[in-house]
């Protein structure tokens, strides 16, 4: 029977610092709406997984003006928007999808959605792998990373690249892509504990580093000798401070994210100390912002993970999606596990 309500996650107010999610002062309220009547090429979708990423947190942020955000803010009221998720189409009024077609699209925080059918993907299937890797590796966290390395600071083979955030969903991709797809001649990792730092050198990283051990800045320093061409930063702050004074002159950064500084507020920001390596090395700093890509490059970019999943070039491996089965109720919950460094790889909520 065709559901005639869903529940919504909306936000009930914008915030700095680390975002509260119980109690009076919860950013997200649960309601539940209608689910408004189908169009001509609509499809009613039934979510299965959310995607959770960092980006999110910019979305909701009380002293982001939307003039300097890259993409339409959620407002106080809206369900909160999430990219890629996987959902099943269990009604359709389109002919590009049937009922239960498998797809990847942004729906928010809702049980069921109704969206043009156009603004779907419908997930390729192949033999062995799971659906969920099209919210990862083959989906907006490879893209990301791929886009980055290649559209934004052309990274080759004479590069030698540092990637900090490596364990997570798009540093781990950038990782595989840097050593195997792109054959950089050094790829050096960044992460928050041994276990990850290993994995990420399972991946082919020639090295990973954990940047809360004691020796850190010694042994980065000794990790890009003499210097290196590109970062790939996906944390900002103390680390991209650092790494300005570890890139070779006309040396690259791809500034993907500022992980460091998402949930910090006022006095928490230490700001950027070396800027004048900057100067002296004629350093380039370009945003990095994967909605950039035109709909026929995403689509190259998918392509081309895919193939290099089938050379053997990029690898699913468990610990490259962190799934957590949880109640509508637990999704802001699970999201937050995305900044207590809980994760590794993608970060998905599967519903249950």
């Amino acid at each position: 029977m065709t559901p005639t309500t869903t529940r919504h996650w909306v936000l009930s107010q914008k915030s700095v610092g680390r975002p509260v999610i119980s109690g009076s002062n919860s950013i997200f309220q649960l309601i539940t709406k209608p689910i408004p009547p189908l169009e001509s090429s609509d499809v009613l979708l039934k979510v299965l997984y959310f995607s959770n990423d960092p980006a999110q947190r910019l979305w909701i942020h009380a002293n982001i003006s939307p003039a300097r955000l890259y993409t339409t803010p959620v407002e106080v009221g809206e369900t909160m928007r999430s990219y890629s998720s996987i959902a099943e189409v269990v009604e359709s009024k389109s002919e590009l999808l049937q009922v239960g077609d498998l797809v990847s699209c942004g729906t928010g925080w809702c049980e069921y959605a109704v969206v043009p059918a156009a603004e779907c993907m419908v997930l390729p299937k192949i033999p062995n792998v799971s659906p969920t890797h099209f919210s990862g590796v083959f989906g907006v966290a490879g893209v990301t990373a791929y886009y980055g390395l290649v559209d934004t600071v052309q990274v080759g083979p004479n590069d030698a690249v540092v990637i900090s955030g490596a364990a997570g969903a798009v540093g781990s991709a950038a990782v595989q892509i840097a050593k195997h797809v792109l054959g950089c001649k050094k790829v050096v990792g960044i992460a928050g504990t041994d276990e990850k730092c290993r994995w990420v050198e399972s991946l082919g990283a020639d090295v990973c580093l954990n940047y809360k051990s004691e020796g850190f800045q010694e042994a980065l320093a000794r990790a890009t000798e003499p210097f290196v061409e590109v970062y790939f930063d996906n944390v900002g702050g103390e680390v991209l401070d650092l790494m300005l004074k570890r890139l070779a002159k006309d040396g690259r950064v791809a500034a993907c994210g500022a992980m460091a500084d998402y949930n910090t507020h006022g006095e928490g920001r230490k700001g950027i100390m070396n800027w004048y390596d900057v100067i002296a090395m004629r350093l380039s700093i370009r945003g990095l912002v994967v909605t950039d890509a035109t709909p026929a490059r995403w689509a190259e970019i998918t392509n081309a993970l895919i193939q290099g999943y089938g050379e053997g070039k990029i690898k699913l491996t468990e610990e490259g999606q962190t799934i957590v089965e949880a109640r509508f109720e637990d999704v802001p919950k699970t999201w937050m596990r995305l900044f207590d460094g809980q994760s590794m790889g993608k970060l998905l909520t599967k519903l249950v």
